[in-house]
């Protein structure tokens, strides 16, 4: 089995030297045949440096230099594109993913599975982060339709010829999860060790979560157009139990306390028309995006010995 390690990289020149010292060790154990790919995604430090120096000095490793910061998800996708061999494994940049727990993928996924996820034990974040992080992958793999899977992550291995499903894929907004959903029915996952961030912090906080959050719902579903229409009948009937409510006070008692009475109904009614106005704009914001001709991602170079 020959495998593409595919690695995303953002200002990481601190730890991918030892990425690469551990890749080093572990692969010619599980195959012969192997190669590192190892994406620039703009970085503002020495990384396309540091990816230079690596590639002199190692014949499997290759670089990537993107022409702009597209994402992670952007860069994955570049990365998954431009492999080689049979089996991708996508890992992190910054040494949480351990290369010695790649071998347990493999192994699950020679079982015959598409696609196989690192489960972290034991997560490394603080709990508020852990739980944004659990909300949102589930989120990811209710949209992805996948029963069997329901804690997803950037560690993972799959088999390559899964990208001729989404080979026509131009959109800038990408999950590379979902897009693996098309082409795959045969997800799992495994337990394995995460370590502590060594060096530097994590690219992702709490609006960049929630902003991951609405592109998975308002680029790969229509659930949230679907729960406006709901809102939209649920109140009208509320709407019709107020006005029945109103002519049967009307009626008997001959007068009804107004203002208060008017201008709660009117504020909930307001609130919802704003919020299902938001959720028609979150999907127009992304038809303007996709049929705005922005490129998925730029390359500026490919560099390999």
């Amino acid at each position: 089995m020959k495998i593409s390690v595919v690695v995303p990289v953002y200002n990481s020149s601190d730890t991918l030297p030892l990425l690469v010292d551990e890749l080093r060790q572990v692969l010619p154990k599980i195959t012969p045949d192997f190669e590192l790919i190892l994406i620039n995604d703009c970085s503002t430090d020495s990384s396309w440096e540091v990816i230079s120096k690596l590639i002199k000095t190692y014949a499997w490793v290759r670089g990537i230099d993107l022409m702009r910061n597209y994402g992670q998800h952007n860069a994955t996708l570049c990365g998954i594109r431009e492999a080689r061999y049979e089996v991708v494994v996508v890992m992190d940049d910054d040494l949480q993913n351990p290369p010695r727990e790649i071998p347990k993928l493999i192994e699950k996924l020679n079982e015959g599975f598409d696609v196989v996820y690192g489960v972290a034990r034991k997560r490394q974040h603080t709990w508020w982060k852990n739980l944004a992080s659990v909300i949102f992958k589930r989120a990811i793999a209710f949209v992805m339709g996948v029963k069997t899977v329901r804690d997803i992550g950037a560690f993972k291995a799959f088999r390559t010829d899964i990208r001729n499903s989404f080979k026509d894929f131009k959109s800038p907004d990408v999950l590379v999860d979902v897009l693996l959903s098309w082409g795959a029915s045969r997800f799992t996952s495994v337990l394995v060790d995460e370590s502590p961030r060594a060096v530097g912090k994590s690219n992702y906080n709490l609006l960049k979560l929630i902003k991951v959050s609405l592109l998975v719902l308002t680029s790969y579903t229509t659930i949230p157009l679907r729960i406006a229409s709901i809102l939209g009948f649920l109140f009208t009937l509320f709407g019709v139990g107020v006005l029945i409510y109103v002519l049967t006070i009307f009626f008997t008692l001959g007068s009804i306390d107004g203002f208060p009475f008017l201008a709660s109904t009117i504020t909930i009614f307001s609130g919802v028309q704003l919020f299902a106005l938001g959720i028609m704009g979150e999907y127009l914001a992304r038809v303007f995006e996709r049929t705005g001709g922005r490129p998925t991602y730029t390359i500026a170079r490919i560099v390999e010995k």
